[in-house]
């Protein structure tokens, strides 16, 4: 079976998040973590292979290497066409990284014209007259203000691209998205012909979604978040649905959590309400040079085998800001990842064989520090949390990779309370 769409991912979460989406859309999808070499291998049939980078907050000519050696390995495996995939919430920076990125990818494809669209219904995200909603709040009014690496603190896509390139940038409104593919391709052209590259489209819904994607399916280079790639991947002729796989019965079950969005923040709280064990790591004693990893794995050691644990590194905007204060943002985030990656192999080592990670960077991390280098999609347990299946050293392992945003707000306990027939 023929590759059929190389997806680059910005994050590892957002990796698993479009993964997710072209399965839903009929795509048997493998999920490689990192940039690929020449020894990196797809599971065998896959109509949609996605490599997830670590590049959404790294300097952006990093970013644009590590995406065009993706592109070059997605072509070499026979891949026409190339989706660029970044957060739903637009997460970059006033300089990039989406931007130049996005640009480096049509100049290597040599093509003029690109789509964006950063839409996730199911998500909450939904984007009209080129503005940005989570929910029912414009994106500055949201939580995502507050983030940690990117708070984003404007909401209209069209200007936040624009300070990301040098070429034009326009919009497809919603009324012309809603008269249909055609209606589209046209305003693709007009847009083409006027010379503006970067095209932001509107859409409210998954029917939307869906056109945007039939009409960029000839489109080289296509971008946006998990929404869109759906929408694309509906557009391919189905090749019907993937067989069936149990998740691991032995072993324990593990949460490690590092991201603190709002709803990770939930997630842990109702973990912690439901009388589960939890425990949070003290990020500036580690600094210091406490051994938290040992205290860690002592207490861990010490809780009931049958019931899962979490492990979280995870903080409220006040408590984030105070940390950060005394370590920088770069030096807090960079004991986050050490800590939970460190702790994820010592986890596995012991016979953790479910595992759920909370958070783009920690995920990068975590399969990192396990030598997990591809996975393939399994079922979804909320919108874009599907679980992924993978082999290490001590044995398989069911692994879910979660955007912090993602998930509901009982996804920890109700993932993790006992083992349950998941598809692959």
């Amino acid at each position: 079976m023929t590759l059929r769409i190389g997806c680059i991912a910005d994050d590892f979460t957002g990796g698993t998040d479009v993964a997710a989406a072209f399965r839903r859309a009929g795509l048997r999808t493998a999920l490689v973590f990192g940039t690929p070499d020449d020894a990196t291998v797809l599971p065998a049939d896959c109509d949609a292979a996605v490599i997830a980078l670590k590049s959404r907050s790294t300097p952006a000519d990093e970013a644009v290497a590590d995406s065009l050696t993706a592109q070059r390995w997605l072509w070499a495996k026979g891949a026409a066409q190339i989706y660029f995939k970044y957060c739903s919430t637009f997460d970059s920076t006033p300089h990039g990284n989406i931007g130049p990125v996005t640009d480096a990818l049509m100049d290597a494809a040599g093509t003029a014209t690109t789509l964006h669209c950063p839409a996730s219904p199911p998500n909450g995200r939904t984007v009209y007259q080129g503005h940005l909603f989570v929910h029912d709040q414009l994106l500055s009014d949201s939580p995502l203000r507050h983030h940690p690496l990117n708070p984003m603190t404007d909401s209209a896509l069209v200007r936040l691209l624009s300070a990301q390139t040098r070429h034009k940038v326009a919009l497809i409104d919603w009324a012309t998205v809603r008269r249909g593919v055609e209606a589209v391709r046209e305003a693709v052209v007009t847009h083409q012909q006027s010379g503006v590259r970067h095209i932001v489209a509107d859409a409210l819904t998954d029917d939307d979604l869906a056109v945007l994607g039939a009409a960029a399916l000839e489109l080289p280079v296509v971008a946006g978040a998990a929404g869109l790639a759906e929408g694309l991947g509906h557009a391919y002729p189905a090749t019907g649905p993937a067989a069936p796989e149990p998740l691991p019965r032995e072993g324990r079950a593990a949460v490690l959590a590092g991201s603190c969005s709002a709803r990770t923040l939930e997630q842990i709280a109702q973990f912690y309400a439901s009388g589960l064990p939890s425990l949070h790591l003290d990020v500036l004693a580690a600094a210091s040079g406490r051994d938290v990893i040992g205290e860690a794995l002592a207490w861990y050691d010490g809780q009931d085998a049958g019931l899962p644990v979490l492990v979280y590194a995870s903080a409220s905007p006040e408590e984030l800001a105070a940390v950060q204060a005394q370590l920088g943002v770069a030096e807090a985030a960079a004991q986050v990842e050490e800590l939970l990656g460190t702790l994820a192999s010592h986890l596995v080592e012991r016979g953790v064989r479910r595992l759920l990670v909370a958070g783009g960077e920690t995920s990068g991390a975590v399969t990192t520090a396990l030598g997990v280098r591809a996975v393939l999609v399994g079922q979804e347990a909320d919108p874009g949390v599907p679980w992924t299946y993978a082999a290490t050293k001590t044995g398989d392992l069911a692994l879910m990779l979660k955007s912090g945003n993602f998930g509901a707000p009982d996804l920890f306990t109700r993932t993790l309370a006992a083992p349950a027939e998941v598809a692959r």
